[in-house]
């Protein structure tokens, strides 16, 4: 079952997340990246972790996530994306995405895509809820 549908229908569950965290694994194929998902579909990327990743990213979603109009954090920019149904929209930082299905908007024309998005960055900006971290360090070696 895709996420756009489990939004529109309102089967929001444990699946949501799973299919969630699926597509960010989709869409980021680095495997040297790792990253952190919020409970609205705010994923901080990290390309260069280092100690506790959810507290970095806890950290950065904190400044960078809450929308204040009229400054940069308003801006928002929109991308189709290639590898997933939908659209990532980013913000006035680069490593601060979100994921925005087909379902969870009735008209994606114009800038509604990129509202819906914002939106979402900015409940997770000021809720700060973790549903997944992604630690794709390699491993120390043992001496």
């Amino acid at each position: 079952m895709q996420l756009w549908y489990l939004i529109k229908s309102g089967m929001m569950n444990t699946m949501s997340t799973d299919i969630l965290v699926d597509t960010w694994r989709q869409l980021l194929v680095n495997p040297g990246v790792s990253w952190v998902l919020f409970e609205h579909g705010t994923c901080v990327v990290l390309p260069d972790p280092e100690g506790d990743l959810a507290q970095r990213a806890t950290d950065l979603l904190r400044e960078f996530g809450p929308v204040h109009v009229g400054s940069p954090s308003g801006d928002f920019r929109t991308t189709t994306v290639q590898n997933a149904e939908g659209w990532v929209v980013g913000g006035h930082h680069p490593d601060v995405l979100n994921y925005v299905a087909p379902g969870e908007i009735s008209d994606p024309v114009g800038p509604n895509v990129g509202l819906c998005g914002r939106s979402k960055r900015h409940r997770d900006g000021t809720e700060l809820r973790i549903i997944h971290v992604e630690d794709r360090r390699k491993p120390v070696e043992a001496q």
